[in-house]
């Protein structure tokens, strides 16, 4: 039975020892405390099952909206909302990626400039007389369309504070769009603040990047909270599509470990596919080209399309 996701941030600490926990000396009393049972296999080659192929669409729309998220940066999750775009487009499906961060990242990985901009997903958010149709951007990868962002994003926080519905403004922008789509993914920034509330809203369903490392479960305990008020207050239809294993390097007993935890308090909700530590992602930013075109026949492109396919069996 999985734990309480909401008690998901103590998991790393119970039985594992962290860097501050105070070392035994020789002159401490009683025998030593038992340690944790080390995970000696790989826990996510033993969850490994065969996925279904994917059945080709004969026609596309309207599309089914991933919001990529996770407060804690640098777990993934531009990598992730990139090449599993390109992933699903391999496999014949109509995709959009939107950029919803002001760093710009997700544009950047796709080969686009955010600081030469015109036009922004912040100018369809803020002004009326434009549309998400103004903003749209073809990427090099056929069936994968983007809506770009740069730093003027982060002036949509503020200014939409005084509006009304404005934890709706993405699902407007994005209302029109969803019909020549069979999916929408949102880059989110790592924050919890109104911009990821409109990702939320606009969403289906949320997969949440999660890095294979120590502090990693304590911020998702207040990301569940997060989409549990979404779902009680602006979208009820919103579900955790899944939790996605990141960075993850098998060789080291902590990794093991701390997916094992993560196995232990999400259950079937963690997906079986597992993002690799490897070299060749840099390379793709630098390229600005999805693993699956920069280098298709990496452990890397396998991952992304193995998740495409297990995005797909749960829709």
């Amino acid at each position: 039975m999985p734990t309480d996701p909401r008690d998901a941030d103590r998991l790393p600490f119970e039985g594992m020892e962290g860097p501050a926990k105070r070392r035994r000396s020789r002159k401490d009393a009683g025998p030593a405390e038992p340690r944790a049972r080390a995970v000696s296999t790989d826990p996510a080659r033993e969850r490994v099952r065969p996925i279904p192929d994917p059945v080709t669409l004969h026609s596309h729309g309207p599309a089914r909206v991933l919001a990529l998220c996770n407060q804690k940066g640098g777990v993934g999750k531009t990598t992730s909302t990139i090449n599993l775009g390109a992933a699903l487009a391999e496999f014949g499906r109509r995709v959009l990626l939107v950029d919803f961060d002001p760093q710009g990242a997700l544009s950047v990985g796709l080969g686009v400039y955010p600081h030469q901009l015109d036009m922004t997903i912040y100018n369809a958010l803020m002004e009326r007389r434009t549309t998400g149709e103004d903003v749209l951007l073809k990427t090099g990868v056929a069936g994968m369309d983007l809506l770009p962002s740069n730093i003027d994003l982060s002036a949509a926080e503020v200014q939409l504070v005084g509006e009304v519905a404005r934890e709706q403004a993405l699902a407007r922008v994005l209302g029109p769009l969803l019909p020549r789509y069979d999916y929408v993914l949102i880059d989110c920034q790592p924050s919890l603040g109104l911009l990821t509330i409109n990702a939320l809203t606009a969403a289906h369903g949320v997969i949440v990047p999660l890095e294979c490392e120590f502090f990693s479960l304590r911020g998702v305990a207040l990301l569940l909270d997060t989409i549990e008020k979404v779902q009680e207050r602006l979208n009820p239809e919103l579900r955790v599509e899944g939790i996605l294993a990141t960075m993850y390097d098998a060789r080291t007993l902590h990794a093991r470990e701390v997916f094992s935890r993560v196995v232990d308090a999400f259950g079937d909700k963690v997906f079986q596919t597992i993002i690799a530590r490897t070299v060749r992602f840099p390379e793709t930013t630098v390229a600005g080209e999805p693993i699956t075109s920069w280098a298709p026949q990496s452990p890397g492109a396998t991952a992304y399309r193995d998740l495409a396919r297990e995005v797909l069996a749960r829709s």
